[in-house]
């Protein structure tokens, strides 16, 4: 089967300071997609059965821009991507990048704190749900009550590192189509306490796979796969 290993990277621009720029662990996640979407399947889901994608913190859109490149160039593939941000300033970076790679308004966009203002047609609705979440522990800066930069939304997990990634997957189940094969892909960090991380998720009742780890230079990169267990 073919993969989209030769498909480029999607061309990115931002002038927005307080958005997080595409790192290595953007592109963990492409690279992993990139060896696992082919003419028929999506990690061993059937295209055809694939409805809807959403790319949560999406940031510059680089990850649902990969998508809809590929969608562009595989017929079987045709979901509607959805790309979501908590930050005005990405939403509109994301959109100007959307433009910049010859697409223009096909990809649905919504300003959101997690899931907070999704519409409420938009549960059971997801096939796929991406999730870069911010994973490291909060600086002592931000613990002693100092002002939280915008910036700080694209690193800064919580106290444990991995507070917003608990919140995200609290939620999350609303909105995964469970009567259909459904993945959820998000990252985590050796520097939060990676068994606190996967308990935490399990007895959320995701059973969890962890596919992918990199070290980047002072930390290990977790790329999880997660389905919700029903029942």
């Amino acid at each position: 089967m073919i993969s989209f290993n030769y498909i480029a990277d999607p061309l990115i621009k931002c002038d927005h300071e307080k958005v997080y720029y595409p790192s290595q662990d953007t592109f963990l996640l492409i690279d992993y997609f990139k060896k696992k979407i082919n003419e028929t399947y999506f990690d061993g889901i059937k295209l055809n059965e694939i409805e809807n994608i959403l790319d949560l913190g999406t940031g510059t859109g680089i990850i649902a821009i990969f998508f809809q490149m590929i969608k562009s160039q595989n017929q079987n593939f045709n979901p509607m991507i959805f790309a979501s941000d908590i930050l005005e300033e990405a939403i509109k970076c994301a959109k100007k990048n959307e433009m910049l790679n010859n697409f223009k308004n096909q990809i649905i966009f919504l300003q959101s704190d997690l899931f907070k203002n999704f519409p409420d047609q938009l549960k059971s609705s997801f096939n796929i749900i991406i999730f870069n979440p911010p994973y490291l522990p909060s600086s002592e800066y931000i613990k002693n009550g100092k002002n939280k930069q915008l910036i700080d939304y694209s690193w800064d997990g919580g106290l444990k590192g991995f507070e917003i990634l608990i919140q995200f997957l609290k939620k999350a189940k609303e909105f995964l189509n469970l009567e259909k094969e459904h993945y959820i892909y998000c990252l985590s960090s050796s520097r939060t306490k990676i068994h606190d991380v996967i308990k935490n998720i399990i007895e959320l009742r995701y059973y969890n796979d962890i596919i992918e780890k990199k070290h980047f230079f002072f930390e290990d990169i977790f790329l999880h796969r997660l389905r919700y267990l029903k029942g």
